[in-house]
């Protein structure tokens, strides 16, 4: 008993030790309390690769339950993975402060008792996903902030790669009302400070206030002193809601995520950082949508929130003031939103395409910025080169990248811009293309937005998708704020036409677009009910639409491929994680043509999948890449890569190679070798290891 008494001792003094270190390594600039945010923003940042062990996740959040409800099963299945896991919590989470179930009796009103509650409960509901034991000791210490306030964290002991950031800010205390004592109100300049709301137990003392410019400080000193290579965050755009024009989502997690964009754009100034890239999460807009989890993926998401929820009211915590919140615990599924999980960018599987003599380019959202790597040769042995990054930041997760005719590629995004003022907050369509087949790209130029009369700075316009015609012109797709189709087209003089109304309602997902052999362009985009499609009836012909598909309920996300005179569409089973397939042929005048519905199998995953050839991938029920050929009874396989956004897959001469970027921040690619006869993947052949990149 002795010994591992001793060997227990000895590992929480250890995480002790680390703890009393954190109050002497400040937010920014670690011992020698230097304030990197501070910096010239002109000053060269050098970047750190990533290593194997290297791979951070940082979620930051409004409030306690946020990620529970909204990033789980990312979030469980990142901790199982052992990836380092870190939560940063913006408000204390006080509400009204009664901490009560339904219609128990309910205790007088006590914010700071209430906001310890509901920290104990996500200390259980993380130490069970982590280790099984919701009982699981954690250390607390408080830290000085690049704020100038104190921020508690939480170490998980049995496992210190857990942790846990408490800024304990006021919440606003309502969905949508003028509150201006919020992250909203001081966002848009209301208040020139808000203060803080600290816990019964807390080891933070002394309350604080923070400007916008500490706030934004103190959540990059977080973001430097973890370094993560994947950043989770809450919708910064969510639209408004149809009925009373507030947003559609709490405000908090909405101003919460603006603070968070703020916080990355200066923490992209830090030097030797490795690379990072940002995944987006849909809010409260869950609780409408058909549901996007499997039955056994929402039960154990809802046992993590029953425990966050001190369901079974068992004093396990210790603690007087409650060992989780009573309020979750009457409705742990919430408004449905615990049978969901949905990206809001970063959903689209067409960011690899070949260039000029077979040449591999994949793009994505990397440092703030865009990013491509290369592969010049053929085969699963062949090296890659990058990432490069083009100049200009502010570049939003999802991307869209084209073949020309003459070779070059153009890769298409949103951008969004903080600004000086709060309405000057925007987000428009950008695009860069090479200047010749194979060579450099020139400046980012903007094709506008179709919220350009946005004056509360919503700017919630959906990722681009993009077509070219014969002429070698792009046409860009997106859904606006009203939730229909609109585009723009680029002029043959250079610059982009004005933004067109093609109609539609209710559209949820990022539109798709597929060129068929005959040359007609597809566009789709799912509602909460079905499929939408415009097509051109001919190659020349002006593009039709919106026609009813017929197609049953999506989960949101779809991918198209062409395939013969037709497109094919591929999504994804509500309920189930199962992906389905339609083939959808455009008719002279009317309605297109839709196949029945051909279910291709599935492991419990969501999101968007990636069609290459006869080969079928995406999101499987671990969180990492799951593989199956198209032909014959599908045989899901499985890897262990973990990733953010959607796999992007395409056909070559050797084999299929699909490609993810890891939550390590690094381009992971496999290569499927194809039968002699044809250009399908060999289901009977040894399948490449997914590998990263060289970083």
């Amino acid at each position: 008993m002795l010994p591992a008494l001793r060997i227990r001792l000895a590992a929480m003094l250890t995480v002790l030790t680390a703890g009393a270190t954190g109050v002497l390594a400040v937010a920014y600039g670690q011992e020698t309390g230097v304030d990197a945010a501070r910096e010239p923003a002109d000053r060269k940042t050098s970047i750190r690769p990533a290593g194997p062990a290297d791979g951070s996740v940082l979620q930051i959040v409004a409030h306690p339950d946020d990620d529970l409800f909204f990033m789980n099963p990312d979030v469980s299945r990142t901790l199982l993975a052992g990836t380092k896991v870190t939560t940063t919590y913006l408000t204390s989470g006080e509400s009204d402060g009664i901490n009560a179930k339904g219609k128990e009796p309910k205790p007088p009103a006590d914010t700071a008792a209430y906001a310890e509650a509901r920290q104990n409960g996500i200390r259980a509901a993380y130490a069970e996903m982590a280790t099984g034991d919701r009982a699981s000791a954690w250390n607390r210490v408080s830290i000085p902030t690049a704020g100038g306030g104190q921020a508690e964290v939480d170490t998980l002991i049995a496992k210190p790669q857990v942790n846990l950031v408490w800024l304990q800010l006021r919440e606003a205390g309502h969905i949508g009302a003028d509150r201006p004592n919020s992250l909203r109100g001081l966002w848009n300049g209301r208040i020139p400070a808000l203060n803080s709301v600290l816990t019964k137990d807390s080891p933070v003392k002394q309350p604080f206030t923070y400007t916008k410019e500490q706030a934004i400080s103190t959540i990059a000193g977080v973001l430097d002193r973890y370094r993560p290579t994947t950043i989770r965050m809450q919708d910064p755009t969510p639209g408004k809601h149809p009925k009373s024009g507030t947003p559609d989502d709490h405000q908090d997690h909405m101003f919460g995520a603006r603070f968070a964009q703020a916080a990355v754009e200066r923490y992209t100034q830090v030097k030797d950082r490795p690379h990072f890239t940002v995944q987006n999460y849909l809010g409260y807009h869950n609780g409408v949508l058909p549901r996007s989890l499997d039955p056994q993926t929402v039960q154990a998401k809802v046992g993590s929130l029953r425990t966050y929820g001190w369901a079974d009211h068992q004093n396990h915590c210790g603690s007087p003031y409650g060992c989780g919140d009573r309020k979750v615990g009457n409705l742990p599924t919430g408004h449905i939103w615990a049978h969901s999980l949905r990206y809001t960018r970063a959903d689209s599987t067409s960011w690899l395409v070949q260039g000029a003599g077979g040449k591999l380019w994949a793009f994505a959202s990397l440092d703030g910025g865009m990013a491509y790597w290369t592969r010049a040769g053929a085969g699963p042995q062949a090296a890659w080169t990058g990432p490069v990054l083009l100049p200009g930041g502010g570049i939003d997760p999802g991307v869209s990248a084209a073949r020309l005719p003459d070779g070059r590629i153009a890769v298409v995004g949103t951008r969004t811009t903080l600004g000086q003022r709060p309405q000057d907050y925007r987000r428009e369509v950008v695009y860069a293309v090479q200047k010749t087949p194979d060579g450099t790209f020139g400046a980012w130029q903007s094709a506008g937005t179709p919220e350009a009369a946005d004056a509360d700075g919503y700017s919630a316009i959906s990722g681009p998708a993009t077509a070219v015609d014969r002429n070698g012109l792009l046409t860009v797709y997106v859904r606006d704020a009203r939730r229909s189709l609109r585009s723009a087209t680029q002029l043959p003089a250079g610059g982009f036409g004005p933004w067109q109304q093609l109609g539609g309602g209710d559209l949820q997902s990022d539109p798709v677009t597929a060129t068929d052999a005959a040359g007609r362009t597809h566009v789709f985009a799912s509602t909460g009910r079905t499929v939408l499609a415009w097509t051109r009836p001919a190659a020349d012909a002006p593009l039709q639409g919106p026609f009813v598909t017929g197609l049953p309920p999506t989960t949101v996300p779809l991918t198209a491929a062409p395939e013969g005179q037709g497109v094919r569409l591929y999504f994804r089973r509500p309920d189930s994680g199962v992906v389905r397939s339609a083939l959808v042929t455009a008719a002279p005048a009317g309605r297109p043509a839709v196949s029945p519905v051909t279910e291709h199998g599935g492991q419990a995953g969501y999101g968007a999948v990636s069609v290459a050839g006869t080969l079928l991938s995406g999101r499987a029920d671990k969180g990492t890449v799951g593989s199956t050929p198209l032909t014959g009874a599908p045989a899901w396989g499985q890897s262990q890569t973990m990733f953010s956004g959607a796999p992007a897959g395409l056909v070559e001469a050797t084999g299929t190679t699909t490609v993810v970027l890891g939550v390590d921040a690094r381009l992971h690619a496999t290569t499927a070798p194809t039968r002699r006869t044809d250009t399908t993947p060999d289901p009977d052949a040894p399948r490449a290891a997914w590998r990263p990149v060289v970083n």
